[in-house]
């Protein structure tokens, strides 16, 4: 595409991990097309917005988007915008896009990224607009480029879709079916970056522990996080995220033996309510989901545990709620996302008859985050004092002059340091807490 050569693209991205992994192949694509990656809106050729259709939330602020974007269309005519990923898998939000904003040229979903080289063609090629959404997800697509910052750390897909159906979760209509990478796909493209200084990996899944449930043999997600941790000269092993109904036996055996993996948790719990879980088709209860969190508890040591909990599902009684605060007080999480619910059109759960008012929803929201970030606070509160491993991954976000990075319990830990120490695993001693971050020194420098 010669006419491409010396342009520019800027990719706005809004939603999970899987979002930003999506974006990185769209850039490398654009790269190999010779556009170049612009640090602002104005100057660019092509404008890719990559969405993100989990709560109502973030569609409005991509309604938002593309509606400002309407007058930089009007002062560059030959600029290219395009909409992709699981918004516009939803049919009904494709055609509001196609009938409200005239000025996008290009519409795709999640399926077919791989295709963006052909799509672009055809927007220059017949000055006109570009509409292809696959229905149904294909086989999966290896040796994409992909344009990664620079670096500690690299997010990796090993499985695509879910298979889960919780009733409130737009995912599997979006992304599809279950599909997992082989695993020396997998293995080989964490050589590569490796090969170019990354120090960590983040494995990425919509369910990571269901990994390998579609090949022929018995090779499952703990098997590949015992090859991956062989791998020299990398550091860690993260992953997200897990289903806590397929966290098996044998995955926390792996977790508890491989020094390289991360023993942080992230369960996300959604409700404590076994009553509230069946009526999400979570696949376990209460009782269920605790007992795991014993396991955990009993078998590794120095552990972190987050999650994600809503509330307000439709039907949750204030008595479900209470079960919710009783979990989060009996487990201790470091953390939790914490959301009300939201309602997502084409989910069972949208449809249930008894939707709990919004003031009721904020209500809870409130108490719960009061409850959770007591603990988190505690929790901090008694790593001071302690020292930990922590490879540093950059300048601290609050303070620039101080470096950060995080302990293999995903604490974030900002000291003061030599940029020069960034990629590298320092022993800090914790001299402070916050309730999202700690505070140390290097312990060489006392």
């Amino acid at each position: 595409m010669n006419d491409s050569i010396d342009k520019q693209f800027k990719i706005l991205t809004y939603g999970c991990q899987m979002n930003v992994h999506d974006s990185e192949i769209l850039a490398g694509m654009l790269g190999q097309l010779g556009y170049r990656e612009s640090l602002n809106e104005d100057d660019a050729d092509i404008i890719l917005i990559n969405t993100c259709s989990i709560r109502d939330k973030a569609e409005q602020k991509v309604f938002g988007k593309v509606g400002a974007l309407k007058k930089l269309k009007a002062k560059k005519p030959e600029l290219i915008i395009g909409i992709c990923g699981c918004m516009i898998q939803q049919q009904q939000v494709a055609k509001r896009i196609q009938k409200d904003f005239p000025h996008v040229d290009l519409l795709f979903g999640t399926h077919n990224i791989h295709q963006l080289p052909q799509m672009i063609e055809k927007v220059l090629a017949k000055k006109e607009r570009v509409l292809e959404i696959w229905n149904e997800e294909g086989e999966v697509i290896e040796g994409l480029p992909k344009l990664r910052e620079d670096g500690i750390t690299a997010w990796i897909t090993i499985t695509y879709g879910c298979n889960n159906f919780c009733t409130y979760c737009i995912v599997p209509h979006v992304r599809g079916r279950e599909r997992s990478r082989q695993p020396s796909d997998i293995i080989s493209e964490i050589e590569d970056i490796v090969a170019k200084g990354y120090k960590e990996v983040t494995l990425l899944g919509q369910n990571v522990n269901s990994y390998g449930k579609d090949f022929d043999n018995e090779y499952d997600f703990a098997d590949l996080l015992c090859e991956v941790s062989k791998i020299k000269e990398l550091k860690r092993v993260r992953y997200m995220t897990p289903h806590p109904r397929d966290f098996t036996d044998k995955l926390i055996d792996v977790i508890a033996s491989h020094d390289k993996i991360c023993n942080h948790f992230h369960l996300p719990v959604q409700s404590g309510s076994s009553r509230v879980l069946k009526s999400m088709n979570r696949g376990y209860d209460q009782q269920k989901y605790l007992s795991l969190i014993d396991k955990i508890k009993n078998k590794v040591n120095d552990f972190s545990i987050t999650t994600d909990i809503i509330v307000g599902f439709p039907g949750e009684t204030e008595k479900d709620f209470l079960e919710t605060i009783k979990v989060v007080e009996a487990v201790k999480y470091d953390s939790a996302f914490t959301f009300a619910y939201s309602p997502r059109q084409g989910t069972p759960a949208s449809k249930m008859e008894v939707q709990v008012p919004q003031q009721e929803k904020s209500q809870r929201l409130q108490r719960l985050i009061e409850t959770q970030n007591n603990i988190s606070k505690q929790i901090n509160d008694s790593y001071v004092g302690q020292v930990w491993d922590v490879l540093v991954e950059g300048t601290s976000k609050n303070d620039p002059s101080y470096i950060s990075g995080r302990t293999k319990t995903a604490k974030i830990v900002n000291f003061a340091g030599d940029k020069t120490l960034i990629g590298k695993e320092v022993k800090v001693k914790i001299t402070d807490s916050q309730t999202w971050s700690l505070t140390g020194k290097i312990l060489e420098e006392e």
